[in-house]
């Protein structure tokens, strides 16, 4: 049997977990009510920013579709399949024509020598995010993704994310606010392990307990 390898598994007993609930019981119920959280390890880079490129402002379901068929047609999602497979048959997969484009210049870029996936294990986040941001099509949630899921870094936050945000206004409805956002409000208090805590914070949106119930010491 191959065993499966994880950029993350945690669980409320794991040694970063407990650092960060030592002194926040809001986040420790959470995590506890969560329980064990795995994120599988992918494989390749370029394959990520495709699927990415294709995903944004899509519905799951959606851009799963897409990306499905855009399969079909290239076998293996490569820089050379992409770049091989012609603009009719890729927009009738349902890419738009910009977000062809993106994709058709990521691959180019590989192809190029300029987005070089094995690179990024030497440059710290905001390099890889200014690298990425500078490919046309590729903004900066995009990039710290790319962070999270593909990379396996373990600091990182998305102000931007709305669901991150509606998850900590949720967590934290019982802390007084001084106006900022919960998120630049705990952040620091989540360091070095900021992944984590967003693993954790998207888990609850996802299982819907942003959505139906209150979450306090009580």
């Amino acid at each position: 049997m191959i065993k499966l390898r994880y950029l993350f598994d945690i669980n409320p007993y794991s040694h970063c977990v407990r650092e960060l609930c030592s002194n926040d019981p809001l986040l420790d119920k959470l995590i506890n009510r969560i329980g064990n959280i795995c994120i599988p390890n992918q494989q390749d880079g370029f394959n990520y920013l495709a699927r990415s490129l294709i995903g944004q402002q899509l519905s799951v379901k959606a851009a799963e579709t897409i990306f499905r068929r855009v399969e079909q047609i290239c076998g293996t999602i490569t820089p050379d399949t992409i770049l091989a497979a012609t603009e009719e048959s890729l927009r009738s997969a349902g890419l738009s024509k910009n977000k062809l484009a993106y994709i058709r210049n990521t691959a180019e870029c590989v192809k190029e020598g300029s987005l070089d996936f094995h690179a990024f294990q030497n440059m710290d986040d905001e390099e890889v995010i200014r690298l990425l941001v500078s490919i046309k099509g590729i903004g900066q949630w995009t990039a710290e993704m790319f962070l999270i899921f593909y990379l396996g870094r373990q600091d990182v936050l998305s102000f931007g994310d709305s669901g991150l945000n509606r998850a900590a206004e949720w967590l934290y409805s019982s802390e007084e606010n001084d106006s900022k956002s919960q998120l630049k409000r705990k952040h620091v208090e989540w360091k070095p392990y900021s992944t984590i805590v967003s693993l954790y914070l998207w888990e609850a949106v996802n299982i819907g307990l942003v959505q139906t119930e209150s979450f306090t010491n009580d």
